[in-house]
């Protein structure tokens, strides 16, 4: 089946590319960019990426690691950092 008419990309190319990424390295965390970007193409009108999501998801090789399922929520938790500076004001 199609999935992105704009590029021509298939559900078999998807499926192939996160394989492939899951088999070069085991911890990549898999996107819709690194997909199309493994394929040689960029995304167009962006009117594919529910169907892209959908596609990817239902592939098994698209979970991320176990050690890094919660690696940010740790991270800005120790820190302390929101982001943004203290003062909106600006300096004198």
């Amino acid at each position: 089946m199609i999935v992105c008419h704009c590029t021509n990309i298939s559900d078999h190319e998807i499926r192939a590319a996160i394989d492939w990424m899951r088999a070069s390295d085991p911890e990549a965390i898999i996107t819709p960019g690194k997909i199309y970007h493994a394929l040689g193409k960029a995304a167009d009108c962006g009117g594919c990426m529910p169907l892209f999501l959908d596609t990817m998801q239902s592939s098994d090789n698209l979970e991320v690691p176990m050690h890094l399922r919660r690696l940010r929520v740790v991270a800005t938790q120790e820190s302390g950092y929101e982001g943004r500076r203290k003062s909106y004001r600006v300096s004198q």
